[in-house]
């Protein structure tokens, strides 16, 4: 099974960041980085205002159902991609690109760091041309994504596996 870090980036919903603090806990998710404007829960000297921190952990919690303390996980503002692939990792993100590999024909490295983005604008593509790898799941029906956490859950359980 392969060491799998996950990281957030942007992501608006905090009941999408719950809801993949689960699935990430049920998977054996090692860490997950949360950054850019993505929520996130309290932290260790937390700066926000403790009205913000405290809606918006509760928030997490409903989805995550306690996952956030199971969960290893850090938030950082500006997100360094070559400090990731510096440890080892090697760099996927979660998009749709002429550039991606279906999920499915994906073997998963030993040291795998996930990258998802943005519920509606995905992943920015200067953070695409620092990946290793580009992988997708295909769609059958209409609509042309499904939802972060949904594709989160999907993605893992082919990944980790």
């Amino acid at each position: 099974m392969p060491e799998i870090l996950l990281i957030l980036h942007n992501i608006r919903s905090t009941h999408n960041v719950g809801s993949i603090f689960r699935t990430a806990e049920g998977f054996g998710v090692s860490k997950i980085i949360l950054s850019g404007y993505t929520p996130y829960p309290t932290i260790p000297n937390d700066t926000r205002l403790p009205h913000i921190r405290e809606k918006l952990a509760a928030q997490i919690h409903k989805t995550a159902l306690g996952a956030e303390a199971m969960v290893p996980f850090e938030y950082t503002e500006q997100l360094n991609l070559s400090d990731i692939k510096t440890t080892g990792y090697r760099l996927v993100a979660l998009e749709q690109s002429p550039k991606s590999i279906i999920l499915s024909g994906y073997k998963s490295p030993q040291k795998l760091a996930l990258l998802l983005g943005e519920e509606v604008a995905g992943i920015a593509p200067e953070l695409l041309d620092q990946c290793d790898d580009i992988i997708e799941i295909p769609m059958k029906g209409q609509k042309e994504s499904f939802n972060v956490s949904v594709a989160a859950a999907i993605a893992l359980y082919q990944l980790a596996t």
